[in-house]
């Protein structure tokens, strides 16, 4: 007889746990079932060599919702957050480099370097941003309205919303560029040096098959201003332990509450009666009931893979056809002997080069070029890398003297023109460590051992369509009431009792936990 339960959640990644828990604190009976070995999703710490623990997959953390943080008590769970000062570190090729961070003075003296202008805009630059992130940042934790439903509550919260626009007075314009705009055309407006620009310009364009200079890229500016490590906005950190210590925490967290989580359970088909979920299978026949089913897997898996096409409106299945998942990115990981040491800032022990983002992107016609590469179906001859190397904050997740280092690198797209992945990652990989060697040379001696991640790896390991890290494209028309498709942002589906509850739906992709925190309220309103 199969088990029954009140609510099956489909993957262990950090928002399906954040689902879990918050639906088994509610007094739920909630059963997580997931794929592989472990819990986490994407967002794990995985000991691929003896010693070193690393965070395969996502990387830093600053998006992870406090509410979240503090209703789970995540604390009590051994999540730890190890912010980073400074917060990046950019070195040119004439021997030059740029340092950043949360400390004012810093930032100053950094910039005046280039630009002493530029020095005195940076802060007015950040605080249009806070603007526009304060208008946003409400938005993450509500459930999207449906402008076409004509329901009272869906349009008291349009004119809300309308309401709180206006509010922004001028800023109103700002924030409607950085919705719709180039990253390229505003940082050229606010600051003269490249270096400073193409710096910042990195964080438009991460995960995102674009070039600053393409419409839309300006979103994910706002969103270095919108986070915060330990209750100081703004700030990236390392997670102790890598970024499994998110997930761990969360899914303790679930389990203190009651929930079952079961790794090494692939859901093979959601089981549907008469328009209404029941529960699910697995492939090896297993059989788990349950009037309610949350979905943590992206739409196209959700949709297309686990339900029959015929289950749902043709209208739909279209739409959820035509949802972009295209990637541009390719993960390395690394164990190092020894860390980089940077022509520009010389040093073997662990310096202010270390501890944050590494960024390798020279000029703005440098990512134009990356990008031209792969809009023609290559991977780039000379690739943007950012790089991180989370040991030099955290001496538990390598050896001592040894460290671990990610290297999150664009562009590579999902689909190669005349190659596959399988074949060349590799000779990629390859390519991306000779350009880090043109800025620390003592790169290649240093390396240990390798993972090589492409996108066609991150769809296989991790269940990512295209190896898509958001579970699809974060454009404009795929953001907030569109997200996932249009009439369906309010985490329900089709079907009866079957739910969205992972980046897949609004507000989409980043380590924040709130698509699962938003799911879990919407099926406790549902609740009986």
């Amino acid at each position: 007889m199969a088990s029954s339960y009140d609510v099956i959640v489909i993957g262990a990644g950090h928002n399906g746990l954040v689902t879990a828990a918050y639906l088994a604190k509610a007094g739920l009976k909630v059963l997580v079932l997931e794929r592989r070995e472990l819990v986490g999703g994407a967002c794990v710490t995985e000991e691929l060599w003896p010693g070193f623990k690393v965070s395969t997959a996502a990387y830093v953390n600053s998006l992870l919702r406090p509410e979240i943080i503090r209703d789970l008590e995540l604390k009590k769970h051994g999540f730890a957050m190890l912010p980073r000062n400074p917060s990046s570190f950019t070195p040119f090729p004439d021997g030059r480099y740029l340092l950043l961070g949360p400390d004012a003075a810093l930032n100053r003296r950094e910039i005046s370097k280039f630009s002493a202008r530029d020095a005195e805009a940076l802060p007015r630059y950040e605080q249009m941003l806070l603007r526009v992130a304060e208008f946003i940042e409400p938005t993450l934790m509500q459930t999207p309205p449906d402008p076409w439903s004509n329901r009272l509550g869906d349009l008291w919260q349009l004119l809300r919303l309308g309401w709180r626009f206006r509010r922004l007075g001028r800023a109103g314009a700002e924030a409607i560029e950085i919705l719709t705009g180039a990253a390229r055309t505003i940082l050229d407006r606010w600051f003269e040096s490249e270096q400073l620009k193409v710096t910042l310009a990195t964080d438009a364009i991460i995960g995102a098959m674009a070039s600053p200079s393409m419409p839309g890229t300006a979103y994910v500016l706002f969103h270095h201003v919108m986070g915060e490590c330990d209750g100081v906005r703004g700030v990236w950190g390392y997670v102790r332990g890598g970024m499994g210590g998110i997930s761990n925490a969360l899914a303790a967290a679930a389990r203190s509450y009651g929930a079952d989580i079961r790794c090494n359970s692939p859901v093979a088909r959601i089981l549907v009666r008469d328009g209404h979920v029941r529960g699910v299978a697995l492939t090896d026949g297993t059989e788990f009931l349950a009037p309610r089913v949350a979905s943590n897997a992206d739409a196209h898996v959700t949709f297309l893979r686990l339900l029959e096409p015929a289950q749902l409106p043709a209208e739909f299945v279209a739409a959820v056809r035509a949802i972009d998942y295209t990637s541009p990115s390719l993960k390395i990981n690394v164990a190092l002997s020894e860390l980089p040491d940077f022509t520009a800032l010389p040093g073997n022990e662990v310096g202010p080069q270390h501890r944050g983002t590494i960024h390798i992107c020279p000029t703005f016609d440098y990512m134009e070029r990356a990008y031209d590469d792969a809009k023609y179906g290559r991977p780039s001859q000379a690739p943007i890398l950012e790089c991180t190397i989370p040991s030099s904050v955290d001496d538990t997740v390598a050896p001592p003297g040894r460290h671990v280092m990610s290297m999150f690198v664009q562009y590579a797209p999902t689909h190669l023109r005349d190659a596959s992945w399988d074949d060349v990652k590799e000779q990629f990989a390859d390519r991306c460590l000779d350009v880090l060697a043109d800025y620390a040379p003592n790169i290649r001696r240093a390396v240990i051992a390798r993972q090589v991640l492409s996108p066609l790896d991150l769809e296989r390991r991790f269940g990512l369509t295209g190896g898509n890290i958001f579970q699809g494209a974060m454009h404009l028309h795929s953001l907030f009431f569109l997200r996932p498709v249009p009439g369906y942002a309010n985490y329900r589906t089709p079907i009866r009792g079957l739910y969205l509850c992972g980046a897949a739906a609004h507000p989409g992709g980043g380590v924040m936990g709130a698509c699962g925190y938003n799911a879990a309220r919407e099926i406790l309103r549902d609740r009986p």
